[in-house]
This record gives C-alpha cells, structure tokens and sequence, in this order.
C-alpha cells in the first residue's frame, strides 16, 4: 500500500484483515511532539489511504511514555517569528481533517500523555480507545501558552461531548483521567495496557454507538439559540478568575465557540486565524518562555541516580510535616521526629489526608501511609541518605541540632539540608565537620502545591552534592532552582519589600482591598495583604526582621501589635483581615476613595529593584533562572514573563526613572540598586 513512500516519523502495517496500522514514532525524540515533518508524511499516508480504502486505520504510538504531548513548541515560535503561523496551522488542520474524511472506520488507540495537538489528532479518528489506567491523561493545555486549540480541537470537542463538557476542558487546559475521558464521552472504551491493540481491532469491527443523550447534548448546546445564550455566561465565569487584557485566550476560545456554525470548514477558518492573532501577543510569548523555562527546571537533575532512598526530617510542624509527608507521597521512605508524639500526630492526620485526596484507593493510601513513620527518637537519621531540619528560624538552636544530627549521618554520602527560609548558610555551616555535605531545601507553603524548591548553596559545598539535591527535586516532582545563601536567597529577598512596602501603605491608610485590587490589576494570583495574611503575620515578621536590614528596609509598625493579640492571619481567624472558612472578609472600601496614582509602582518596583539585585549579587546563574524562580515561588504575574522580562518589555530607562522619582517623593529606599547595568536587561527573550 505505501511502495515507494519512506517515513522518518511513522511505521505503517497492514494485516490479513485488511486493516492498517499507523505508528507514530518521532524519530531521534524520547517523545512525540508533532512536527511539521511528522504532519506532512501523515498528510501523505492520509493521501494514500483516502485512494486504497482499507478495512480500517488504527493510530497508535511508539513510545512508551505516551501518545503525543502535543505541537513542537520550538517549531510553533520560530513561525511565530517568521509570520508563517496561520499557514502552519491552516496545514496541521488540512491534514487531520483528511483523515477525518476517510472512508473507513479509524480508531485512536491512546495511552500515556495526550496532549494538545495529539488530543487533536485523536478528536480526527471516528473512535478512540485508552488504556485505562493513571498514566493515560488526554487534555487541551493550550491555553497555558497563551493560544487556544489550532488543528481543529475547539471544532471538534463540543461537537463531540457537548459545549458545557468541553469548554472549561479547553479553557482551563486540565488533563481528564482515562475514566474521566470515557465519562464524559471523549472516548469510547478503555482497556488493560496489554490488551489495547486488540481492542481497538475490536473497536474497528464493532464501533461504539453513542448514546442517544449525548448525541442530544452535543447537538443542543452548540444550536445557535445555546451558543448566545451560553457565551456570556462562560465569558463571566472565566473574567472572575482571569482578566481578559492580561490571557485573551480563554476569550478569544469562547468567542470563536460562540461564532462557529455548523459548517467545520468555517469553524476550522475561525479557529486558525484567533490562534494566529494570539501568537503575536506578549501574553503568548512570555507563556511560551515560562513553558521552556518550565521544561530547563525539569532537566536539571536528569540522568543522575540522587542516591537517596531513605529520607529523615527534624521538625513536624507545618513545613516538616508537610516536606515528610510530600517525599512518602513520591516514594521515599521517610522518618519524622520531634520532641514528642503530640507534636507529630498533626503531621501525620494532615497526611493522610493528603493521600486520601490524592489517591482515592484504600490500599494505596495505606501502602504511602507506611512510608511515613513517626520517629520522636531520632533513630531514622542513621540509617537516612538525607537528613532535613525544619526546625523554627533560630540559628543557634539550629546549630544545636546540626551538633546531634551529623555523626548520626554516618555514611560518607549522607546529605544534611536546612529548609530555612531565610537564614545565611555561611553562618549556619560554623561548626558543621562536613560543610560540603550541607546544603539548602527550602521548599514553600503549601509544600503539595508550591511548585519551587530553592537549592541553596555556599562556598564549601561540593558541586555533586548539590547536583544530588536537584535530582532529589526532581524525583518529588519540583522544580529546583539554585541560589546563593544569602539572606532571604531568592524569593523572599524579591518578595519581602513587596510585602513590606503594602503593608507600609496599609499603615498609610490604603484599604487592604484596595492594595489587593491594585496587585491583581498588575497581575499577581494574590493581593499582598491577603498574602501576608495567609503566610501568616508571625512569618512575616520573623522573616522581615531577618531581611530588613540586609535590604535596608524597616517593619512597620502595627505588626507586633497584631501578633501579640494572637492575629496571626488566616490561622487565627484574624490578621489584617478577618477569615471565615478559610476566606478573607475583606471589608467594604468607601465608594468615593481615591487611591494614589503612584500605588502600583510602590508595590511592584520595589520587588523589580530587588529583583535586579539579586542579579547584580548574582544570587542565580541567570536572568531566566531568575524569572523561573520569581514566577514559581512567588506567582508574579506569568503573562509577563517574571520581573527582568518585565524590565526588558518597560524598558531600562523607563523603570529606573521611576525609582528615581519614587526615591525622591518617599526615601531612599526606592534608590535603584546594584544591577541595573547588567547586560541581561536588554537582552531580547533568550528562551
């Protein structure tokens, strides 16, 4: 069927039967990112099945970690750059919509990551059947690169599952589980790893009929009559959690939905020329640089064995507690000690619920509950490959610690880490024997949901430890940055005159909601008030009074105040606002306030400043890794870019020109500090 025709990308087969099997496997990738290469020979094999019309066409792929994760990204940018995206896209949904249009049953048979252009290229199959197990996950993420579905995947997943299923699949960008992705009818049966091919064989003979309520669904929430009807209530959903001029994808996705007949050439037309309109974005850009910076953080630590199998932790309370329990939940066998039992217990109840929300299955939150061991001894250190301390942020007590733990760590390549979050390591490597063992963990709260660990470091660390410590990282699922261990490191050095600064204007009188508003206008998850709030006030001060005078920043009054009457914020109930449920009550702000035009650039230039520092410190190795860790540990607002991108967009002159004159109206303080020469600040994106 294919004489003369050579693939580099796909295997092509035909059995007895007169079926047809396409393999997809990319040759020289350990994944299956769709290529331009990999498009136009199944364009050509499209071709050739439309004139030979087998018995039926089975897709499947290759590689053992998936189907496909999608488009190749750095493909999609260099179209960006060239102008050419529209005409990529209008060929990616040329050649799927061929093999829509075959005369024959075809059946996508899936397992593993489904992503993006994959899920795209299964929408194209009449069937699709997946392995049903946790590693099968089929989604649209499209929208975390600031773009939209492009080869037909906002055409097709409405009209298959119905508009309410599939919108806020595409509009959030969350994967569906293998039974998810059954329930809701984006595909049409599962099956065990090991039977899949033969399924889907079965699958070809016998094809699933839908059922008549779904057929009924799909058809009625994309009528015209529900398109109008449902629009404005999506675009009112989706404003509440983004802002429209900071992601215009999620509303371009709707209004192209929403102005999409019931002709697929027309929807198709539509779908293109929204996604090459976003491509050329900041929004879009900055997206696909985090995606890369995402994927550099990923890398480090590959392909080295971290040597670690036994993990112990010193303190239970929230960060310990949490660390431990993380670490058991990806696979290490992990200890837990502290002065008594009573102190552990609440580490381990939030554990297991944890595990139960994680896990679902009885069995499997027993097994990872064994892992986690209390240890109120101590007697776990010896026999770990990593012992981390969690203990509160005291140097001398820490030290004291340091003193018991480390001949207990008594094999030759036993690390020993500090989760302080602000402490110097120079000055808490004094009295260690082995200091080029000793290093920095510092993970964030809450440890199950922040995804950053900084990697902190000082001059007698020996580098394979610390490359120990990344592929640690990276087998709980973080992403590690390393940082020099000076005070605050990384993120709380860039976090905390941003903090400080609003609650120096709180002090002022700027309603807490006004200063929240204002930060979520720039682009922030959380307003500062709120966050401080939720950090909690006692870790604000206790981090402030670290860090002020390295910044040469002062706490605001008030503070102290508030801690003393036990308003320690969302864990009291009261800080600076008051919580119910887990929820601030922000009060009403007088509809007549004006807040002061130069509120924003309080707030946010004083982070920027700092964040130039760091890089005049040379804190991290670069200006991206910079970025990387603002954005991960701090959630700077991601359709920026992180702080030095947003430097480079604002432009030097313009940003330094604005300390200047805040410097003048309100102290030295806002004076632009060491760093604002650095060449990296003019550098065009190097993602």
């Amino acid at each position: 069927m294919f004489e003369g025709l050579r693939f580099n990308h796909w295997k092509t087969s035909l059995d007895d039967s007169g079926i047809v099997t396409l393999t997809l496997d990319r040759a020289h990738s350990s994944v299956n990112a769709i290529s331009r290469e990999l498009l136009d020979e199944l364009g050509q094999i499209v071709e050739r099945l439309a004139i030979e019309k087998p018995a039926g066409v089975i897709v499947h792929s290759a590689k053992a970690n998936g189907f496909a994760v999608g488009a190749d990204i750095k493909e999609f940018v260099e179209y960006a750059k060239q102008g050419t995206v529209l005409e990529n896209i209008e060929n990616g949904q040329r050649v799927f919509d061929a093999l829509a249009r075959l005369p024959c049953p075809t059946v996508a048979a899936i397992h593993g990551a489904c992503m993006g252009g994959g899920t795209e290229l299964i929408l194209a199959c009449r069937q699709r059947i997946a392995v049903d197990d946790e590693k099968t996950r089929i989604g649209l993420p499209e929208v975390m690169l600031g773009i939209h579905p492009g080869w037909g995947g906002s055409a097709r997943l409405p009209r298959l599952i119905g508009a309410v299923e599939a919108l806020p699949v595409m509009l959030t960008g969350k994967a569906l589980s293998a039974r998810k992705a059954k329930g809701l009818g984006v595909v049409d049966r599962l099956a065990r790893p090991d039977e899949l091919m033969a399924e889907a064989r079965a699958l070809l003979r016998h094809p699933h009929a839908r059922p008549f309520a779904q057929r009924a669904t799909a058809w009625a929430t994309n009528a015209w009559l529900a398109r109008q009807i449902l629009a404005p209530m999506v675009i009112k959903q989706t404003a509440a959690k983004v802002r429209k001029e900071h992601y215009p994808a999620p509303f371009a996705l709707i209004d192209v939905w929403k102005r999409g007949g019931s002709n697929i050439q027309q929807r198709l037309k539509l779908e293109a020329r929204s996604v090459a309109k976003l491509a050329e974005t900041s929004t879009a850009r900055n997206l696909i640089r985090i995606f890369f910076l995402q994927e550099r953080l990923k890398g480090q630590g590959s392909g080295i064995d971290a040597g670690i199998r036994h993990v112990h932790v010193v303190g239970a309370g929230v960060m310990g507690g949490d660390i431990a329990a993380w670490a058991a939940f990806k696979g290490f066998d992990v200890t837990l000690q502290d002065r008594e039992m009573k102190f552990i217990q609440p580490a381990l109840d939030r554990a297991q619920s944890l595990y139960e929300k994680k896990l679902k299955a009885p069995e499997k939150v027993e097994e990872t509950r064994r892992r986690l061991r209390a240890d109120v001894e101590g007697t776990g250190v010896a026999e770990a490959d990593l012992a981390i301390e969690a203990i509160f942020e005291n140097p001398e007590a820490k030290e004291a610690l340091y003193a018991t733990i480390e001949p207990q760590l008594s094999h030759s390549n036993g690390v020993l880490a500090t989760n302080t979050s602000s402490i110097p390591l120079d000055e808490l490597r004094k009295r260690l024997t082995a200091p080029q063992r000793f290093l920095g963990l510092h993970f964030f709260n809450p440890v199950a949901q922040m995804p950053l660990v900084e990697v902190v470091r000082h001059d007698a660390l020996d580098p394979a430890i610390e490359k120990r410590a990344m592929a640690f990282c990276k087998a709980i699922g973080k992403l590690p940055v390393a940082v020099k261990g000076t005070p605050g490191f990384l993120v709380n050095r860039i976090l905390m005159p941003y903090l400080l600064e609003a609650l120096r204007l709180y002090n002022e009188g700027v309603p807490g909601p006004v200063l929240d508003k204002e930060a979520k206008i720039f682009g922030m998850p959380m307003g500062p008030i709120e966050l401080a709030d939720t950090v909690g006030l006692d870790v604000c001060a206790s981090v402030g009074k670290e860090l002020a005078p390295f910044l040469g920043l002062e706490l605001p009054p008030g503070l102290e105040d508030k801690l003393e009457a036990g308003k320690r914020g969302k864990k009291d109930g009261q800080g600076l606002y008051t919580w119910q449920e887990g929820k601030p009550q922000k009060p009403q702000v007088d509809p007549d306030y004006t807040p002061p035009p130069d509120l924003q650039d309080r707030m946010i230039l004083a982070m920027v400043n700092e964040a130039v520092a760091c890089l005049g410190d040379e804190v991290v190795d670069d200006a991206d890794l910079l970025d990387a860790g603002v954005i991960f540990g701090t959630g700077f607002a991601p359709f920026r870019g992180g702080p030095i991108q947003y430097v480079r967009s604002e432009g030097v002159e313009k940003i330094r020109q604005k300390l200047e004159m805040l410097a003048k109206r309100y102290g030295d303080r806002f004076l632009p500090k060491n760093g604002w020469d650095n060449a990296a600040l003019t550098q065009n994106e190097s993602a």
